[in-house]
């Protein structure tokens, strides 16, 4: 099959794969019961707060894989990469199934299976991106909404579980059917030539321009100060969403006093806006370039942060719309990303490239829900963290002019060489 179709077939599959790792954006809906079960075995007084620390890991240690699974990927092909970690990922949650403490689940669900999301996401990625010069903002939109959309869809069924069976029983299920699936779609993925363009496609001239004048490596990428920017502007971006879907289901109970059923729902529709921020901010991205969509993104996050602040049991509504503007902020800057890294550091070297940037999501993973919990520790509210998290927000928004004027300054040092080399 032309490879111009079959790229099709692949990016369906990759969105499979993505939809069943994606399920870590639900950990929140398993923490309340997960630490009521730890609490009766270790006659300890355990909240969702405590076992935070296994999301944080998650999300700390996935870099980790990403480099190095994107390091095998660029040499030897996705696909037993995507294998690997499939079974990682899948092993990861069934061993979290048998969890008797709190450090046996940082191990389980925090370091195996947040090292096999790292390195499935990387790859599934990178390389669809890659099959898709012509549409590159748009599928990596589409490729991480699949990833978002997994929070749709896993809370009301693990909520429907744990009611029924326990949280354990629901670890394995869950564990067990995305073990197989990741496994099964692993075997439809290829790797991009290096030489691919779609049949029929010329480069628009705005394609062009966003073109890099050459692939750099991760040594290159790391030499060039603009990429200091991009991080810098990721993890200001990443804060605020990371901060709030950590522990979106306790947040709506202890804030607006919602019921735990209600609060499952605010997780879904965290989940649900994050989605559609992908999918959009792709397309968008495509036409109005990624900076000046990452710029917007920073400002409708301080904006639902400003509405969380002043929610309360008698502000539902403000509640409700001001983490869905959460959903959506974050859902784009992470359907933008990995087509800026393509654009600005090239396609070539993007499974690694992309795995060194997305250290800024891990310190954003880190530090956002640390900084969530301490605060409500401290204070008995999470007001405080919001103004932080809003100050992260404007801070990303500024970067965008920074990255604006050291894209300029570099592109005038280039021409000014090229010039003196000529």
């Amino acid at each position: 099959m032309e490879l111009t179709k079959k790229r099709w077939i692949i990016l369906i599959a990759s969105c499979f794969i993505n939809l069943c790792i994606g399920s870590i954006y639900a950990w929140s809906v398993f923490a309340a019961p997960m630490a009521a079960y730890l609490s009766g075995l270790t006659g300890r007084t355990l909240t969702p707060g405590d076992l935070a620390i296994a999301f944080t890991i998650c999300n700390s240690v996935g870099p980790i894989t990403m480099i190095s699974g994107g390091w095998i990927n660029d040499r030897f092909g996705p696909k037993k990469v995507i294998l690997v970690g499939g079974i990682l990922f899948g092993g990861g949650m069934i061993l979290s199934s048998f969890a008797t403490s709190v450090g046996f689940l940082v191990f389980a669900y925090g370091i195996v299976l947040g090292l096999g999301t790292g390195m499935v996401y990387g790859c599934t990625i990178s390389n669809s991106i890659k099959f898709f010069p012509d549409k590159r903002g748009l599928v990596g939109g589409v490729t991480t909404a699949a990833y978002g959309l997994s929070s749709v869809i896993i809370p009301p069924v693990a909520n429907v579980l744990i009611s029924n069976s326990g949280v354990t029983s629901a670890f394995m299920i869950i564990g067990i059917a995305f073990l197989l699936i990741i496994c099964v779609a692993s075997f439809f993925i290829e790797k991009c030539p290096a030489d691919f363009t779609p049949s029929g496609w010329t480069p628009s001239a705005v394609q062009l321009a966003r073109s890099p004048r050459e692939d750099k490596n991760w040594k290159g990428m790391l030499a060039s100060p603009i990429f200091y920017v991009m991080i810098l502007l990721l993890i200001s971006g990443a804060f605020a969403g990371l901060m709030c879907t950590s522990q979106a289901s306790p947040i709506a109970q202890k804030m607006v006093g919602l019921s735990a059923a209600a609060a499952t729902t605010v997780v879904s529709i965290l989940a649900l806006f994050n989605t559609g921020g992908r999918i959009l901010a792709g397309y968008i991205s495509d036409k109005i370039g990624r900076i000046n969509t990452l710029a917007i993104t920073s400002l409708l996050s301080v904006a639902g942060l400003i509405m969380l602040y002043f929610s309360g049991e008698n502000n539902v509504g403000t509640f409700y719309m001001g983490i869905s503007m959460i959903g959506l902020s974050f859902g784009s800057l992470m359907g933008v990303f990995p087509g800026f890294t393509a654009d600005q550091f090239g396609a070539k070297n993007n499974s690694v490239n992309y795995g060194i940037m997305f250290i800024g999501f891990a310190l954003a993973g880190y530090f956002g829900p640390s900084i969530m919990r301490n605060v409500y520790s401290a204070d008995g509210s999470y007001q405080r963290a919001f103004v932080i998290a809003a100050v992260c927000g404007l801070t990303g928004f500024i970067l965008t002019f920074v990255y604006k004027w050291a894209v300029k300054y570099q592109n005038k040092s280039v021409n000014n060489n090229h010039k003196v080399t000529v």
